[in-house]
C-alpha cells in the first residue's frame, strides 16, 4: 500500500556531498531558464548543487521544468529536483519520487501549499522524462510528454520566499543542512522554463516519449473518477479450469487496481469477458455483449490461441479482426483506450499445430505499432526475448497457464501499465 504523504515524512538517509554540475544559462525568448545537460550519476548519499542558478528561477509564478532520469533503487523518498530555503524547516518546492510515485509539493515553513501524487510509478530502472507544468489552469503533472495528474492549485517557485538553494538528487533545510530524500540513479537532464510548455513541446523534450493511450491509461489509474476496466479474450482470459483454484490475471488486476491502488480505486470495476474457445472472429461478431455492454475506459484484448487451430483465421484475417477490435473500441462513447496482450507460447511437443502462434503475436505487435496502441508482449516475456525455451512450469496442459502463468500475465501487464510495486502482495505473490 502507498503512503501519499511519504515524502513529507520521508528523513536525511546519509549525509550529503555537493558535486558540480554544468547549469547553462537561458537565452532570450522562449529557451529555459536552467537547463542543465551533464548526466550525473547519484549514490544516495550526495546531490548536485546548482545554487548559484536560484536567482533566475526563485520569482517563478508560472512555468515548465522537466527531468530526464534512470533510477537503479526502490528507495522511499528520492529528489529529483529541488528548491529550498536551506535556514528554514520545510520550505521547498520539490520534483520527486515517493515509492516510485511521481509527486510535486509545495511548503512553506511546514505548511503544504500543494502535494500531489501519482499513482503510477517510475523506478523501474528504464529512462523517463518527467515534468511539471503550472499555469493558470492549476498545476499538472506529466510523463513522457503526456498528462497523468492535474490539479487546480497552483503554487511554484514565487509561492516560496527566500529560496536560495536548488539541487539535483537531493533537498536542502534547517534540519537537514547535509542534504535529505536522496536520489539513487543518473538524472540525465534537468530544465526550468518560465512559461508553460504545450504537448507538442512536452514531447519534444523526451527521449522516449510515451504513447497517448499510454498517457490516457496513467491518467485513469491516477484519477479518483471511478473507470470500469473490460478484459476480453479467450479461456485464458476466462480464467476456466486451468488456474487450479488459484487467481486469474484479470483477478489478479482486479485486486492491484481496486485494493491495492488505495480506497478511491475501489470504485473502478474489472469485468471479464473472455469466453473459453474464443477467436478474434468470435470477438468482432460478439463485441457489443462482449465489450460495448459494459461502457468501458480501458479494453484489453487478448485472443489468438484458437484463431491458430480456426480453417479460414490465418495471420491476415487475424490482422484485419485486431484493426476492427481497436476501431470498435475508439468508436465508442468516451472514446475507450485498447490495449492489446498477445498469446502465451505453448508445448511444441504438446501442441505442435500451434507452434506457429509466434506469427499471431508477431501480428498483433505489428498492428499495436501500426494504430498507437500498448502492446503487453507475454510471447516474448515468457521466451526471455525470443529466444528461450518455452517455461513449462508455467503451463497447465501445455497450452492454458496455469496459476504461475497467470500471476506471470498479471504481472507484466502491471508493469507495462506502470503500477508495479515490489512490495505489494500482488506484484510480490510467490505461487508454490
Amino acid at each position: 500500500m502507498r503512503r501519499r504523504s511519504m515524502l513529507l515524512a520521508a528523513g536525511s538517509a546519509a549525509l550529503g556531498t555537493r558535486l558540480g554540475g554544468r547549469a547553462v544559462a537561458a537565452g532570450a525568448g522562449g529557451d529555459p531558464l536552467l537547463d542543465h545537460t551533464v548526466p550525473v550519476d547519484l549514490d544516495g548519499t550526495r546531490y548536485v548543487d546548482l545554487s548559484d542558478r536560484v536567482g533566475a528561477i526563485a520569482p517563478l509564478t508560472t512555468g515548465t521544468v522537466v527531468v530526464t532520469f534512470r533510477t537503479t533503487s526502490h528507495n522511499t523518498a528520492m529528489t529529483l529536483l529541488s528548491a529550498s530555503d536551506p535556514a528554514e524547516p520545510s520550505s521547498n518546492i520539490t520534483l520527486n519520487l515517493s515509492g516510485g510515485a511521481l509527486q510535486f509539493s509545495v511548503r512553506e515553513k511546514g505548511a503544504v501549499l500543494v502535494n500531489v501524487m501519482t499513482r503510477t510509478r517510475y523506478d523501474d530502472g528504464l529512462r523517463h522524462t518527467v515534468a511539471v507544468t503550472s499555469g493558470p489552469f492549476g498545476t499538472r503533472l506529466h510523463a513522457g510528454g503526456r498528462t497523468v495528474l492535474e490539479t487546480a492549485r497552483n503554487p511554484f517557485f514565487g509561492s516560496v520566499p527566500a529560496l536560495r538553494a536548488l539541487t539535483l538528487g537531493g533537498n536542502l533545510d534547517s534540519d537537514h543542512p547535509g542534504g535529505e530524500w536522496f536520489c539513487t540513479g543518473t538524472v540525465e537532464r534537468a530544465a526550468i522554463w518560465g512559461r508553460v510548455l504545450g504537448e507538442a513541446e512536452l514531447l519534444a523534450q523526451c527521449p522516449r516519449p510515451d504513447l497517448a493511450d499510454l498517457g490516457r491509461i496513467s491518467t485513469i489509474l491516477n484519477s479518483d473518477t471511478p473507470a470500469t476496466w473490460v478484459v476480453t479474450g479467450d479461456s485464458i482470459t476466462h480464467g476456466a479450469l486451468h488456474t487450479n483454484g488459484w487467481r486469474s490475471y484479470p483477478e489478479h488486476w482486479t485486486e492491484r487496481v481496486r485494493w491495492e491502488l488505495g480506497k478511491p480505486k475501489n470504485r473502478d470495476f474489472v469485468i471479464d469477458s473472455g469466453v473459453s474457445g474464443a477467436t478474434s472472429a468470435d470477438l468482432v461478431g460478439a463485441f457489443t455483449e462482449l465489450v460495448a455492454a459494459f461502457a468501458p475506459k480501458v479494453v484489453s484484448v487478448m485472443i489468438g490461441t484458437n484463431d491458430i487451430a480456426t480453417s479460414g483465421l490465418g495471420p491476415e484475417v487475424y490482422r484485419s479482426h485486431l484493426v476492427s477490435l481497436v476501431r470498435s473500441v475508439r468508436a465508442l462513447p468516451g472514446a475507450p483506450v485498447p490495449v492489446l496482450q498477445s498469446p502465451n507460447p505453448v508445448d511444441p511437443a504438446k501442441w505442435p499445430g500451434r507452434v506457429g502462434l509466434s506469427r499471431y503475436a508477431q501480428v498483433m505487435g505489428e498492428v499495436a505499432a501500426d494504430l498507437g496502441v500498448v502492446f503487453v508482449d507475454h510471447y516474448n516475456d515468457w521466451l526471455n526475448g525470443g529466444s528461450g525455451p518455452v517455461p513449462l512450469t508455467l503451463l497447465n496442459d501445455g497450452l492454458h497457464p496455469n496459476e504461475r502463468g497467470h500471476h506471470r500475465i498479471a504481472v507484466k501487464m502491471i508493469k507495462e501499465l506502470r503500477v508495479f510495486e515490489a512490495d505489494s502482495r500482488v506484484c510480490s505473490l510467490r505461487v508454490p
